[in-house]
Order: structure tokens, then sequence, then C-alpha cells
């Protein structure tokens, strides 16, 4: 049996934690009200202090019915301590010609992208869900989220109606060169149609089986169009310490990302995969993915 002093002991270091977790979160909530605007909501029981915007500022529809914010279109980004740090993660509502420039503003900031997907079926304009995290001081968090917050308000003060497409038209029948793709690329590719695609395979594990290339763990990268005016579209397969990476790589080069989503469960090593869009010449397309490449391939694993 415990002797007396380490039960008194255990009761009382106990009893100043249940204290200190009951006097408030240790964090200063009022300046991350204050930096980024929003007023937030602490949860005692699990120490986390919440703000909130809801998307009232388009009108959504879902299978033909309108949307209100509390039915998951309200942008949110919760706050927890970490130590003598904070930890940030949250869930941003964009609408399409939104996403690119609000996670440039979220990288830009210091946070980190970590997802970006739908959350519906038949919605209109069509929505999607970036999640951002980060860790740090928590006034430089607040302050990123609030960049990106910031940076949608602008787009959609620019143009109220979310837009329908990218700039600039993508000529048929496509008329791509190969060479010039398979030498900034480093690596052979397949034609068809005036089309030009180069993939380039990874390896894991899935319940002791090896998968590759061919079983869909690979990054690719497909060209349409003509030479000068291109569109370019493909796949990342990325372990998750090369995600940030490849991400400011891509939109440092323009290139717009689509989608950030796993294919796959119970895989080792973990892959994460990004889905991208780009318009441009189509040898400067190829360039930019070339230095996505050479970003991931910088990451020590």
């Amino acid at each position: 049996m415990p002797h007396p002093s380490r039960i008194a002991l255990t009761l009382a270091a106990a009893a100043l934690a249940s204290a200190a977790h009951a006097a408030g979160p240790a964090l200063d909530t009022s300046s991350i009200e204050a930096v980024t605007g929003l007023k937030g909501t602490y949860n005692k029981t699990e120490n986390v202090f919440k703000v909130s915007k809801p998307r009232d500022d388009v009108k959504l529809s879902v299978d033909r019915w309108a949307l209100p914010p509390f039915m998951g279109i309200t942008s949110w980004a919760a706050f927890t301590p970490m130590g003598d740090s904070t930890m940030l993660m949250g869930d941003t509502v964009l609408f399409e010609d939104e996403v690119n420039v609000a996670m440039s503003a979220a990288l830009d900031a210091g946070l980190e992208v970590t997802a970006l997907h739908n959350h519906f079926f038949f919605d209109q304009p069509k929505v999607y869900f970036m999640h951002i995290g980060g860790m740090g001081d928590a006034r430089r968090l607040a302050a990123g989220v609030k960049a990106v917050y910031d940076r949608v308000a602008q787009v959609r003060a620019a143009q109220p109606t979310p837009a329908s497409s990218f700039a600039g038209d993508i000529p048929t029948p496509s008329s791509i060169s190969a060479a010039p793709i398979e030498e900034t690329l480093g690596a052979k590719a397949q034609s068809k149609d005036g089309m030009v695609k180069v993939t380039i395979g990874r390896t894991a594990k899935m319940h002791g089986v090896a998968v590759g290339n061919e079983m869909g763990v690979n990054t690719w990268a497909a060209f349409a169009g003509s030479d000068d005016h291109a569109g370019v579209d493909g796949d990342f397969a990325m372990r998750e310490d090369e995600l940030q990476p490849v991400l400011k790589a891509m939109r440092g080069e323009g290139i717009n990302i689509v989608a950030i989503h796993q294919h796959m469960t119970h895989e080792s090593p973990r892959y994460v995969f990004l889905h991208y869009w780009g318009k441009g010449k189509a040898v400067d397309l190829a360039k930019a993915v070339k230095k996505a490449l050479n970003a991931q391939q910088e990451v020590k694993q």
C-alpha cells in the first residue's frame, strides 16, 4: 500500500492541476479576438478557445435546398495550449475562386494546409473546405487566420458572385510537344491525341503487400492544348512531411491546388495525395511541376 505521504502528494498535485484547469485557458484569448476581429468561445472541458465566421455572404444551395451556415458552412479556428506554445486547427469554407488565394495567404503566414475537399454533392455554387493547422505563438497563429479570412473577403468584394472558371482558354485539338516536357521532368512521357503525360512511381506496403506505380502510388502530370496555351493536371503522391514544401512550390508557381486527401488506408509509409490544375506555356508548367518535385526530394525521410 502506498505511503500516506505519497498519497497526500498525489492528491495535492491533482488538486492543483484541477484548479489550474478550472481557472481558464492558458491562452491570451482577448489577443486572439483582437487579432482576428472575431468573438470566440472557450470550452473548459477541452481547454480550447475557438473563433468562427459563418459564410453568409454567398447564398448556397445543396440538393436544391438553401443551406444556412448552421448546417456546416462556418469557418472556424481553434486554439489550445501546447506546453509553452499553442496549437491551431481549423476548417475554412471556400468557394472555388477563393481556394488558392486563401491557401497562399495561409502558407505565407506560416500556417500549414492539411486537407482540401468537398463536403457536399449538388451544391451551387461549389463549396470546398480547406483545413489549416499550426504551432507557435498564439498571436502569430491568429494573424495567419485573419490573413486567410481577409483574403477571402477581398475576393468577394471584387466579385460578389463566385467565378465559374480560371482565366485563359485551352485550344483543341491538342498538339503538345513531348520532348521539352521529358527534358524538363527527366522522365519518358506517354503521348495520345496530342496530349502528353509523365508518371513517376513510388512504393509502399499495404497489409504486408508491396504496392507501387501500377497500383496508384504515383505522381503524374498530364498536358493538353498547345505548347503556348496549355493546361496541366495531375496528382502528387507525398509523405506527410513533403506536403507543405510541395504546396509552397506549386503555389509559388501559380499552380492551382484542387484537392488534398488520402487514397488508401493502412499503407506504410502513409501517403497524402494532392491534385492540381494550371494554365500557361507547356514548358513553364513542366518547370513548375519540376520545382515541386525538387522540393519534395529535399525533404529528409
